[in-house]
């Protein structure tokens, strides 16, 4: 009777060391890079960026879903090349290997395979994550749009910003200060439409047009949620000085991490 309990015993520790280990191995993550518009220089270093931060927190494990293009982005054997990658990683069935799927600087119609299960894949508790022209891709498709909560309509010439901090609680937010200047970077700054702050829930805003000095409201971050799934979207990153900024990379970690539901904080406004 003794050995029975002890073996039992000995199975139910091995069991939580088990889902110890479970609940503590890092999250797969897909990081796309795909372009069939505009291709920024800085996304090679935005997937190592990317890569390390996920290394070095141990919240995520990266694939990446990418085409360097060697030519021609427009012929037709670089478009395949595309297509058959994102068929691959990106069909119903391989969607389901993933906690969370980054769009980072992607631009143009991304032909996915399977749109709608995408967006459903987010709905039923996916990671979505937009970094700077993710709102730049798939304009034919709304739901797309909606699931992001804005559209990329223009930018101007590349400046220096003052963006307030909207929210010092939120895990992409709480290192930064009331106001952040990017260590006096110049970034490309986007101008959205479609968008409704009603939908969202801003972090980072600038209170006047980054070009003209006119007063308004010009969103440059926001979290959201869809379904059971989380939306993170940061508009900043076109350049490779911004992507080595240690603020932006930890405003990007903290959003990760909050779209993989790791770093816990009270539901945002749907």
């Amino acid at each position: 009777m003794k050995c029975f309990l002890w073996l039992t015993c000995l199975a139910a520790m091995a069991c939580g060391m088990v889902g110890d280990a479970q609940a503590a191995a890092p999250r797969k993550l897909l990081v796309v890079t795909t372009t069939l518009g505009f291709r920024h220089a800085s996304i090679e270093t935005a997937e190592r960026v990317l890569t390390s931060l996920g290394h070095g927190s141990g919240s995520y494990e990266v694939e990446l879903a990418a085409v360097t293009p060697a030519g021609d982005t427009g012929s037709d054997a670089y478009r395949e090349k595309v297509r058959a990658m994102l068929e691959g990683k990106m069909n119903a069935a391989a969607l389901k290997r993933y906690d969370g799927i980054v769009f980072a600087s992607t631009t143009g119609e991304l032909p996915l395979p399977d749109k709608a299960a995408f967006i459903q894949w987010v709905r039923d508790g996916g990671a979505f994550i937009g970094i700077h022209s993710a709102s730049d891709t798939l304009h034919a498709h709304r739901p797309y749009l909606d699931l992001l909560g804005g559209e990329f309509d223009y930018h101007r010439e590349q400046v220096r910003i003052e963006a307030l901090n909207r929210d010092a609680s939120h895990s992409a937010n709480r290192h930064l200060p009331s106001t952040w200047n990017l260590d006096g970077e110049l970034e490309e700054i986007y101008v959205f439409k479609n968008y409704r702050p009603d939908r969202v829930h801003e972090l980072l805003v600038l209170d006047r047009h980054p070009n003209t000095g006119a007063p308004g409201n010009f969103p440059l971050s926001w979290s959201r949620e869809e379904g059971q799934g989380r939306v993170f979207y940061t508009a900043l990153g076109h350049n490779e000085a911004v992507w080595r900024l240690p603020a932006f990379q930890q405003h990007v970690l903290g959003g990760i991490e909050w779209a993989l539901k790791l770093n816990p904080k009270p539901p945002v406004r749907p």
